[in-house]
């Protein structure tokens, strides 16, 4: 459960889903009403959207600096670490060995292009907030999602979460082999626990360093309000090293995991309907059911509310309209503080 002190300055939501937010293809008909009035930066905590540079960073100095890590025996030039398209695995031994499509993109000048899974998602599985941990999702719940995906049905309420078209693509160019063992690969790592939620009154301030939050220099801080703040626990770690160790720390307003607590577990007197009937006891799943227990409230937070805003759909989500229908944005803050609470 969730932990009640003040945040010390840091130095550097049946159905889930599998990888970043939905696919940014044009609303089906039936979609397009109910979204058209939605606003352009809903949840903004949770979609993350980062306004692009006013100026490009500049090329990079340190190309050839030798890098390492505490606990891994790997070494590692920043630019190796930099690479897109092999990700870096400083931890081999965590995670059984990954498929090709898992551990490399395609060449290039393939046809069509496709990145790694590990680039995003982790070796590991664990992922960060603004895209999934898929570590522990049933193989039959990703292979679903890869092809809501494919076929239009996953998308984004927040056009402006790019990483959504780059999921779409994937999903349209990956071979069948491919994806089912990218699927049993990661269905078959154990999701430990990786978030840490704290319930505060007031948070760091912060910057948006891609699709998540860090703190800015110095020691200011400002209060929570009605959002999630999700930041890693040592941004160094996470952001410069992607280090798939270093986790993360979920800040949340007071009181909005025991409110949270009665929407899923009680069903907030008649509001929504009780998780676990699905989802399984302890919220750890149940056959294709995906696990809820531990996951990043960021991204359950989008799945909700893209649900509610009918830019995800596919099979499972005419489970899920219902559900979601009457929640108000603070409903899913509360469901999502007190989901990312639990043990995985």
């Amino acid at each position: 459960m969730a932990n009640s002190s003040r945040p010390q300055v840091l130095a550097s939501f049946a159905v889930m889903a599998l990888f970043s937010a939905a696919a940014m293809a044009a609303p089906s008909p039936q979609g397009q009403d109910q979204n058209k009035n939605a606003p352009q930066h809903p949840l903004a905590w949770a979609y993350a959207v980062q306004d692009p540079p006013a100026t490009p960073p500049p090329p990079p100095s340190d190309d050839a600096d030798v890098r390492t890590i505490p606990g891994s025996t790997q070494s590692f030039t920043m630019k190796q670490i930099r690479d897109t398209g092999n990700p870096v695995d400083w931890f081999p031994g965590d995670h059984p060995q990954m498929p090709t499509i898992v551990a490399h993109r395609r060449s290039p000048t393939a046809n069509p292009w496709i990145g790694s899974c590990g680039l995003c998602h982790y070796p590991n599985g664990k992922g960060r907030p603004e895209n999934a941990g898929v570590a522990g999702l049933p193989a039959g719940y990703i292979l679903e999602q890869l092809a809501d995906f494919k076929n239009g049905a996953r998308r984004t309420a927040d056009p402006g979460k790019r990483n959504t078209a780059t999921m779409t693509g994937n999903a349209s160019g990956i071979t069948d082999e491919e994806a089912k063992a990218a699927a049993e690969y990661f269905a078959s790592i154990k999701m430990t626990p990786w978030i840490k939620v704290m319930e505060v009154e007031t948070v760091p301030k912060v910057k948006n360093v891609g699709g998540f939050f860090v703190p800015v220099e110095g020691s200011e801080t400002e209060p929570i309000g009605q959002r999630i703040l999700e930041m890693p626990v040592d941004p160094e770690a996470t952001e410069k090293y992607r280090n798939p160790r270093s986790g993360w720390i979920a800040y949340v307003p007071m009181g909005s995991v025991k409110r949270g607590e009665d929407l899923v577990l009680r069903g907030g007197a008649g509001k929504t309907v009780a998780c676990a009937a699905c989802h399984g006891e302890g919220l750890k799943g149940n056959g294709n059911f995906p696990p809820l227990a531990g996951r990043s409230p960021s991204y359950l937070a989008r799945q909700l509310y893209d649900i509610q805003q009918y830019t995800r759909n596919g099979p499972g989500t005419q489970l899920m309209r219902p559900v979601v229908q009457n929640l108000t944005q603070d409903d899913i803050l509360a469901i999502t503080a007190y989901l990312a609470s639990l043990e995985p």
